[in-house]
């Protein structure tokens, strides 16, 4: 058939006497209506994408979450003096140095000590008979914290020691206590700078008073993993929840560890819950201060979700964008929490409705979405 031969009426080729046949008409476009045109674009977007329904099934959940390594403070020590006087001699310099249970760390002249040495003295000169005052005043000196063979020392000789030792009965990074030195009337500025050089504030020739906690001693072998829970997922999180720990100082390797508490209330400045999780660092050796990732096994749920690309975030606001004829209408949904790139929806689509299977592909750089 030659197809340049065209004819009104049916008949036969006059070339090659072929039977003509009938021109097919293409296939009319689909009606739009001119209502849907005219909607705003920001509102609403003709397009031929992809599509998803919602997917109903059980999920087990795993929340990522981030923190830190810090002390466990439940194994924090106290290194205090039990008689006021003035520090003679420190034999530890800056915070974090590393002490151990028995060892040194300042002597101290007190005069009320040096008294109570005297009457010891005393008495075992002139009424060396008296063994109950001796006794008594034996004890006093061990409760103002002379040690025994302090105290024989001091029987031995006939003399009283002018400078008495206080020692550690902690292991562990030793730091100030909060009323040691000048504490807590320290400028901000002044306990940012102690903090950046790390040196301690408590000098040789300071006074202390009688009961006044000098040093803290914190065991780096007892710590807590803090993670930061955000609000939309703290619902889920509970004591007893399995949680894997990545220290970002050996990633590869990572532990098993348990959610031993969650704090009731906000950190001053957070905005996140607080969890803690207890765990022996003398196998680990993670540094103190050492950010962690973790993953918490939250259990499983049953929920609504959809694929984590068919939900346009806008702050506060989640929207997709509905299926409604043609187009494509864009709509403000309530979601839930977010697992294993699926979001789950709480209200404001229907199971049967199709949704754009990327919002991004209908947004563009200028767009401002504007919902129903």
């Amino acid at each position: 058939m030659h197809p340049q031969v065209q004819s009104d009426t049916a008949g036969t080729c006059p070339i090659c006497g072929m039977q003509l046949e009938k021109v097919k008409s293409p296939n009319e476009p689909k009606a739009v209506s001119l209502n849907t045109l005219l909607k705003p674009s920001n509102q609403q977007v003709i397009a031929n994408v992809p599509m998803v329904h919602m997917m109903a099934r059980e999920e087990d959940i795993e929340m990522e979450s981030y923190g830190f390594i810090t002390y466990d403070t439940r194994q924090t020590g106290v290194i205090s003096s039990n008689f006021s006087g003035r520090i003679e001699k420190l034999y530890v310099k800056y915070r974090y140095q590393k002490i151990s249970k028995g060892q040194r760390i300042m002597d101290i002249y007190s005069p009320e000590l040096l008294t109570a040495q005297e009457n010891l003295l005393f008495l075992l000169k002139n009424d060396p008979e008296n063994m109950m005052l001796i006794n008594a005043s034996k004890q006093k000196l061990y409760l103002l914290g002379m040690g025994n063979q302090q105290v024989s020392n001091v029987i031995k000789t006939g003399k009283p020691s002018y400078k008495v030792s206080v020692f550690s009965n902690y292991s562990g990074h030793i730091h100030e206590s909060n009323s040691a030195g000048m504490g807590n009337n320290q400028p901000e500025a002044m306990q940012q700078l102690a903090v950046t050089t790390e040196e301690l504030s408590v000098k040789e020739g300071m006074y202390v008073q009688k009961g006044q906690n000098i040093f803290a001693v914190y065991n780096p072998n007892r710590a807590w993993a803090l993670l930061n829970i955000f609000t939309g997922q703290a619902a889920m999180v509970k004591v007893g929840n399995k949680v894997r720990i990545t220290p970002e100082t050996n990633p590869a390797d990572d532990f098993r560890a348990s959610i031993s508490y969650i704090e009731p209330v906000y950190r001053e400045g957070s905005k996140t819950v607080t969890a803690r999780v207890y765990f022996d660092n003398s196998t680990y050796r993670i540094p103190i201060g050492s950010q962690v990732k973790a993953t918490i096994f939250a259990g499983d749920r049953s929920a609504n979700w959809l694929p984590e690309e068919a939900v346009l975030s806008l702050g506060l606001e989640k929207v997709v964008f509905v299926r409604t004829g043609e187009a494509f209408m864009a709509r403000k949904i309530e979601t839930g929490i977010t697992n294993k790139h699926l979001v789950q929806v709480l209200s404001g689509l229907e199971k049967t409705e199709a949704v754009a299977a990327n919002a991004q592909y209908l947004v563009d750089s200028e767009s401002f979405i504007k919902t129903n």
